[in-house]
């Protein structure tokens, strides 16, 4: 009778000192919070990527525009001036080698405006709105104290006057689908995330 009572003493203990059930909620607790990270790691490090190479590739196409003639530069006109097309068709050339999405974009997808300034959009091959977008302003005014940042968006022309440089300016927005936002949806947060990675560099013209 007593070693019954043993028995089932002992095997009522193992049962109930059992931490399956508890282990499995533990796992259920943490593992949106894991994938949160896991992505937040994987987005983050490739939107920085990316944003190191449009940094780099606005201030080589800045620097080639800007060692072109100035001259070549209508005021008037429409015209893609070589400077221009040359600065144009290194980050074309680029987005090839580095196998980046152009949304479809060519040479022919720009839109002109006065003074000296070529914007390049496009929006297809599966690029999320607003697309791609690169600004070419070739007349564009910064202060030689470089206090003033070229406007992200636009490359817009500084007011002239004062101790003002004539230099080159080159901005890619480029589209970023970002997963971390829906990841974050897991633990209930709503990430507002920007739409686009942008860079831009300005380049004193030479000639």
């Amino acid at each position: 009778m007593r070693s019954n009572l043993h028995h089932l003493c002992d095997l009522l203990s193992r049962r109930w000192g059992r931490t399956d059930g508890a282990q499995m909620v533990e796992f259920a607790v943490t593992l949106p919070l894991l994938v949160v990270f896991v992505v937040g790691i994987f987005d983050f490090s490739g939107a920085f990527t990316l944003r190191q190479k449009l940094t780099n590739l606005t201030r080589d196409a800045a620097r080639v525009a800007a060692a072109d003639p100035a001259n070549d530069v209508p005021r008037s006109s429409s015209a893609v001036p070589a400077s221009v097309s040359d600065a144009y068709q290194l980050v074309a050339n680029y987005f090839i080698a580095n196998k980046i999405n152009a949304c479809g974009m060519t040479a022919s997808s720009f839109v002109y405006a006065s003074p000296a300034t070529w914007t390049y959009s496009a929006s297809a091959n599966g690029c999320t709105a607003p697309g791609l977008t690169i600004v070419i302003n070739r007349g564009y005014y910064f202060p030689q104290s470089l206090s003033a940042q070229p406007a992200n968006a636009t490359c817009a022309v500084g007011a002239p006057g004062g101790q003002n440089v004539i230099g080159t300016c080159v901005t890619i927005k480029y589209p970023y689908q970002w997963k971390f936002g829906r990841a974050a949806s897991l633990l209930g947060s709503t990430e507002t995330l920007p739409s686009t990675i942008t860079a831009t560099a300005v380049a004193m013209n030479e000639n």
